[in-house]
């Protein structure tokens, strides 16, 4: 008998849940030696997954990096308890932290106002203050098309996620459709918003390919579905009362609208009808991002850098990579807004948000989720970065060092590290595991309003008020 306690009290009772709190089968006795290693392999084998999947192992939001008896009793846990523990999954690749800028390439002549590196991570594109679009060649570092045609700043730009057009919007309220291959206009200006565009997205590859159709928000209150292959807006979404300043069109077809209103509006793609609004902000919304965003941009396209012969296979490709990404979950969506908080939506579980997410000092400005949707991070004009938990919205750590707003972020594809730029005329690199800086990166002579990291990990671009494109490597 005593033997039998003796052996009983060598045991720690686990449960192993995903991040969405569903259990991994039932609780299971682990010896106290048991660490990470070994619970991979059970996670594994529990899974019956072929390949084998890094995890990392989380006990009350703490990341675990000791044994199991260590953990508790250094925490005073009674072995008499359930130990909960949430298995996350890790890229299998790894993303170097950039360190070094590879090239300055002068050429607008006006502020860059924003850069997107193509899906498959081979072009980069920028709009600037100077009215044109410019197409980069990431070979030779060097600019290769100049688009020209808007009459006023371009203000934002979006790749179509099978890379075939890049669109544009600019201060005076016109859309211009380019084919990145020529840097020709695929067609005339689109217009119909009054003011000027605050955002565009596309419809995802995995809902419709080849890409046709993509929405604009503008500073005038509406959204407008617009047409490629019709070359017309087919929808106007009325609605808001004051400007719209984010748009995103989900992966399971509806299109979400953030406004100066203070509400989130979700509207089907059909008819275009109002089927839900959040509300809860007090302040304008200012960011928006969906839990899905990086497998919506990417499409087909993923690290491996395979290219594809045909629209249907894209979105096949795109499909399974949507689902495999979104799980049983369902897509979950994040605003940042002017009254200094967030809020964690699940707009078709509930019209409540799942989380009010608070501690900015300042206006939040930049929303967007890690690749594999396991953080958020936010970025606010009170000078600091912080990540949250991105199934439950709670609290997990902030990144100082910018003495200056940050304005965006970018992640890296493998979710490791982030990007931040600042007014303070620098980029910067965190590691989400130490939520320490990782790298500096100064060489901006002014504030960097745009940045983007490749989605195949390999570089970094960056653009502001100097003026030029840099681009940053590992």
């Amino acid at each position: 008998m005593a033997m039998e306690d003796e052996a009983a009290e060598k045991n720690v009772m686990c449960l192993l849940t995903d991040p969405e709190d569903a259990p991994l089968g039932k609780s299971l006795y682990l010896p106290q030696h048991t660490g990470t290693q070994q619970l991979q392999q059970i996670v594994n084998q529990l899974l019956n997954n072929e390949d084998k999947v890094p995890y990392t192992f989380y006990i009350a939001d703490k990341e675990l990096n000791q044994s199991l008896g260590e953990y508790a009793e250094k925490n005073k846990i009674s072995v008499e308890k359930v130990l909960k523990i949430v298995y996350q999954p890790q890229a299998v690749f790894r993303i170097r932290p950039v360190n070094r800028c590879s090239a300055t390439i002068a050429g607008h002549s006006e502020a860059v106002l924003s850069v997107a590196f193509s899906p498959d991570g081979r072009q980069l594109a920028s709009g600037s203050g100077d009215t044109t679009v410019r197409l980069w060649d990431l070979n030779t570092q060097t600019p290769l098309h100049t688009c020209s045609g808007h009459k006023n700043w371009v203000l934002c730009i979006a790749w179509s996620a099978d890379g075939k057009y890049l669109v544009s919007g600019s201060k005076s309220g016109e859309l211009q459709c380019w084919d990145p291959q020529t840097g020709k206009p695929a067609g005339n200006p689109l217009t119909g918003h009054k003011k000027w565009i605050t955002g565009i997205s596309w419809e995802p590859v995995h809902l419709s390919a080849p890409c046709r159709r993509f929405v604009s928000a503008g500073k005038d209150g509406d959204a407008r579905i617009w047409d490629i292959t019709l070359k017309k807006c087919v929808i106007c979404l009325s609605g808001h009362t004051l400007a719209i300043t984010c748009v995103k069109w989900g992966g399971d077809g509806f299109i979400y609208t953030g406004s100066q209103d203070c509400t989130i509006k979700v509207w089907e793609t059909t008819q275009g009808k109002l089927i839900r609004e959040l509300k809860g902000h007090g302040h304008w919304v200012n960011s928006l991002a969906l839990s899905t965003e990086y497998v919506l941009r990417t499409g087909a396209y993923d690290h491996t850098g395979k290219q594809y012969s045909s629209p249907e296979e894209m979105k096949k490709v795109a499909l399974e990579r949507y689902n495999k990404m979104k799980g049983k979950a369902p897509e979950r969506l994040v605003s940042g807004s002017d009254d200094f908080t967030m809020f964690l939506w699940e707009p078709f579980v509930s019209k409540q948000p799942k989380a009010r997410m608070t501690g900015h000092q300042q206006l939040v400005n930049h929303v967007y989720f890690s690749p594999d949707g396991q953080w958020i991070a936010s970025a606010s004009f009170d000078r600091s970065v912080r990540i949250w938990n991105g199934t439950t919205g709670k609290f997990f750590g902030v990144l100082r060092g910018h003495v200056g707003a940050v304005y965006q972020i970018s992640w890296a594809a493998d979710s490791r590290l982030l990007l931040s730029a600042s007014k303070d005329s620098t980029l910067k690199v965190w590691d989400i595991k130490t939520m320490k800086l990782k790298q500096d990166l100064p060489g901006h002579a002014d504030e960097v309003y745009a940045v983007d990291w490749s989605p195949d990990g390999e570089k970094v671009a960056s653009g502001g008020k100097d003026r030029v494109l840099k681009l940053w490597m590992g």
